[in-house]
């Protein structure tokens, strides 16, 4: 189920974690310091699917800026190919 909130955000879902996997990051990571590969899955992110940095001042400004959104689709499989065909589109 999307929860839309005023603004036109979706709510992040419990324990999705596909903004942790699909994208790549070039931002240095507690773990990583190279950044991830597309489809890897980040060290940060816990077997439950959650950021075991989140909140803190060493999570990257990327990570903390992410909103979100249509991208994430209406559950985790789908937000994983949303955003996998996201990062494809944009990388170079």
């Amino acid at each position: 189920m999307k929860i839309v909130p005023p603004g036109g955000n979706l709510s992040c879902r419990t324990g999705c974690g596909a903004c942790c996997i699909a994208p790549s990051l070039s931002s240095r990571i507690p773990g990583m310091p190279q950044g991830k590969a597309a489809g890897l899955r980040c060290i940060q992110l816990t077997l439950d699917n959650r950021c075991a940095i989140y909140g803190m001042t060493h999570r990257p400004a990327v990570c903390g800026s992410f909103q979100a959104s249509d991208s994430c689709g209406a559950n985790r499989e789908e937000a994983l190919q949303l955003l996998a065909e996201l990062e494809r589109l944009t990388s170079t």
